[in-house]
């Protein structure tokens, strides 16, 4: 049986557009052997705590979080936000190019992506090529992360196309199990050419 093709593309941004590597901004703060220390501990999951405030809670009070019950991790934590724009490290080499390709072609394009609040608006600011989507679900603006179910409700609503008429792309093999539950159909990121290979076997222009 022959796949439909998707009439839109909802993007992950973090590894899929934008090279994200929390290391970097921690290091900026207090150097390559507390950064590397921090993000080996035990005792404190930085990818958890980060996931927090994608779900929507504060900066202020995560870090007062740390200040409390981690006190000896309270700087290499602070150092992530002071210096978040380190942790975007460039662009996905060809990505952006499917992202021009498609919109120039009349794709609906939407992201969806788990990121702060208060620390999105770097993203566009320094990825003018986010610019070419019709719309963006912030998971910190929305107080829901992938993968969440809720989310992809969110999404598909903003998009005002059907679940099935949607490809999600996302790094997240969860999150794209999740998206393929609630209805979407889901490609696995492992590079732009091979995104590009799927996509043109579902019929889309790329």
């Amino acid at each position: 049986m022959a796949r439909r093709t998707p009439q839109g593309v909802v993007w992950d941004f973090g590894n899929v557009i934008i090279q994200w590597d929390p290391r970097p901004a921690i290091v900026a703060g207090v150097g390559e052997a507390e950064a590397d220390r921090f993000l080996a501990a035990d005792d404190f999951d930085f990818m958890a705590w980060n996931h927090l405030r994608d779900a929507g809670a504060t900066w202020d009070d995560g870090e007062a979080d740390v200040r409390r019950t981690y006190p000896h991790w309270a700087e290499h934590a602070a150092a992530y936000r002071a210096n978040f724009e380190h942790s975007m490290i460039g662009p996905v080499p060809g990505t952006a190019e499917l992202i021009t390709e498609l919109h120039a072609a009349g794709v609906s394009q939407l992201g969806l992506t788990n990121w702060s609040h208060e620390l999105y608006p770097a993203a566009p600011r320094l990825f003018p090529v986010l610019d070419l989507l019709d719309d963006v679900v912030v998971s910190g603006t929305e107080k829901v992360a992938k993968p969440d179910r809720a989310i992809f409700e969110i999404a598909v609503s903003r998009a005002g196309l059907p679940a099935a008429d949607l490809v999600f792309v996302d790094d997240s093999e969860a999150n794209v199990a999740a998206a393929i539950e609630f209805g979407l159909d889901g490609i696995a990121f492992t590079g732009a050419d091979d995104l590009r290979a799927s996509l043109r076997e579902r019929g889309l222009p790329v």
